[in-house]
């Protein structure tokens, strides 16, 4: 299925565009898929973009022999000569693994790769090199040259890791204010769960841990009384051997937590669901469950089930998730992490994963892809998140007009759809605008809050998202006490979106800014000399 220009540059490349631009990235990966036939190592197009457009000042490297499946597996080429010539003049400085190293000196000598070639992938590799100081000599004179096992797992870092793992876990159902837990008060408490003795809480690509710690002991620090019990005899929980023991410890104890976890699927593996259902049916007061997993999970059962009063996500929460855990359960650190992703139900499954599209096709019964298209229903919403407190938004800062003061041209689909075409705006700057957010922190518990801001056009064009993220920020927010959130929303970035073509259009007329509960009314309008073109 073709990649359309709106989905390339709207959709899959501003997060790579942003990381160059914004947070100076000196790196990229070109992955394994093929976009339009082409695969991205190969993609002179593509990469190329990063450097031109971008200002990439760095070098881009293969995902781990991503330049041999262009041989072997994406048949694109007819040799492995003719493989690594053409990832390398596309623009792939540096291959994961050996590909390069074995096939380039034949490739060299058939006539396929020249030195210049491999001349500009070497600049490209050791610019990088030369910035960070590794020519200088003596590694006194190299701000990294002193980094050694000393600065491993130092309590500055073990404290971070631990900031991080509290801001990241995500309170999603909490009724009648169930959590948090008095642990003064708890006589009795049941851990079950087979990763809940574990400190691999699941997630990869990580080094070895300074002080792991296990749900359990992170909660035993707290209670002294816990009972554990696995219920399933590991994560795929294939089997209901050991139901009966972990049945037999929640009937008997007052508190009950679950700790479930995803493998492949968008629901709970194996007999989990059982599990949990069976345990919340005899648990003396409601659950809490504990979800892992580093993607959507559709715990509608959940959501919806009186007898589990709560639901925390934690994903792959590192070394630092059983206390961090243990302290948002027990209200030491009020959650304030959102979802960074929607959690579809399991239906989605049924969409073919070839189809790309972003946006919805109701003809088709297609339902969109993402928080910014998706039409259809949802587990969770992106950007979902509870709190111990509560929090009071009010916008005390924001333009009601913006007036593009310049001749341009004015295009109009259907009957009333007006927009202008971004690369025509002759001083988007012109444009940016401040927006105050003032919030509240009206209950009784400090807090720690992220603020997200959307943007949305009430007129539904063709291509136009359901509502597009401005930007978030976290803040700290003592209970009775008030803090404001100030938001520069540059209309050329937040409010556009890309046509058919892959153009960036910014429609004139009424937006709505969001956030929250709260929404604000905003008009772009023209006020130069117009021309209207009529656009099909």
């Amino acid at each position: 299925m073709p990649l359309l220009l709106l989905k390339i540059w709207h959709t899959y490349q501003p997060p790579f565009q942003n990381c160059i631009q914004k947070g100076e990235a000196s790196c990229l990966m070109c992955s394994y898929n093929s976009v339009n036939g082409i695969p991205m190592c190969a993609n002179k197009k593509l990469l190329q973009k990063a450097r031109a457009d971008w200002n990439l000042k760095g070098y881009i490297t293969s995902d781990c022999d991503a330049s041999a499946t262009i041989f072997e597996n994406q048949k694109y080429v007819a040799t492995p000569e003719d493989a690594v010539s053409v990832a390398l003049k596309a623009g792939t400085d540096i291959t994961c693994g050996t590909y390069m190293l074995r096939h380039m000196k034949s490739a060299v000598e058939q006539g396929k790769v020249f030195e210049a070639d491999i001349d500009m992938a070497l600049l490209n590799l050791f610019s990088v090199q030369i910035r960070l100081g590794l020519f200088d000599g003596l590694s006194s004179r190299n701000q990294f040259g002193e980094l050694g096992l000393k600065d491993v797992c130092t309590p500055e870092h073990r404290t971070l890791a631990l900031e991080a793992t509290r801001q990241g876990i995500v309170l999603l159902k909490n009724d009648h204010n169930f959590l948090p837990l008095q642990s003064n008060g708890i006589t009795s408490l049941a851990v079950i769960g087979p990763m809940a003795n574990s400190t691999n809480l699941g997630g990869g690509y990580a080094g070895i841990p300074c002080h792991a710690k296990s749900v359990l002991e992170g909660l035993q620090e707290h209670v002294s009384n816990v009972h554990y019990e696995p219920g399933c005899l590991d994560i795929g929980c294939n089997s209901t051997f050991g139901f009966a023991a972990a049945l037999s410890v929640a009937k008997h104890v007052e508190y009950t937590i679950v700790l479930a976890g995803l493998d492949l699927s968008l629901l709970l593996p194996g007999y989990q669901e059982q599990l949990i259902t069976s345990i919340a049916a005899v648990s003396q007061k409601p659950l809490v469950l504990i979800l892992t997993g580093g993607g959507p999970i559709d715990v509608t059962f959940a959501k919806s089930d009186p007898r589990i009063a709560s639901i925390l996500w934690i994903g792959y929460p590192g070394e630092s998730g059983g206390q961090a855990l243990s302290e948002i359960i027990f209200g030491h650190y009020n959650p304030g992490g959102k979802l960074p992703m929607t959690w579809y139900p399991e239906s989605f499954t049924t969409v073919p994963m070839n189809n790309t599209n972003m946006r919805p096709d109701p003809a088709r019964g297609y339902p969109g892809r993402t928080h910014r298209f998706y039409t259809g229903d949802v587990v969770f919403r992106y950007g979902e998140g509870l709190s111990y407190t509560k929090f009071k938004y009010k916008v005390t800062s924001a333009p009601r007009k913006l007036s593009i003061q310049q001749a341009i041209s004015i295009y109009q689909m259907g009957n009333s759809e007006y927009y202008v075409k971004v690369l025509e705006v002759a001083d988007c700057s012109s444009l940016r605008f401040q927006v105050h957010i003032s919030v509240t922190n009206e209950g009784d518990m400090d807090g720690s809050h992220v603020v997200l801001l959307f943007s949305k056009s009430p007129v539904v064009f063709g291509s136009s998202p359901q509502r597009a993220l401005i930007g978030f920020h976290r803040i700290q927010v003592r209970t009775g006490e008030m803090e404001t959130v100030e938001f520069v929303v540059d209309p050329c970035e937040h409010m556009s979106f890309a046509d058919r073509n892959g153009d960036l259009i910014l429609p004139v007329g009424d937006f709505i800014l969001v956030s929250d509960d709260v929404q604000h009314l905003l008009s772009v309008q023209t006020e130069g000399k117009q021309r209207i073109i009529h656009y099909a």
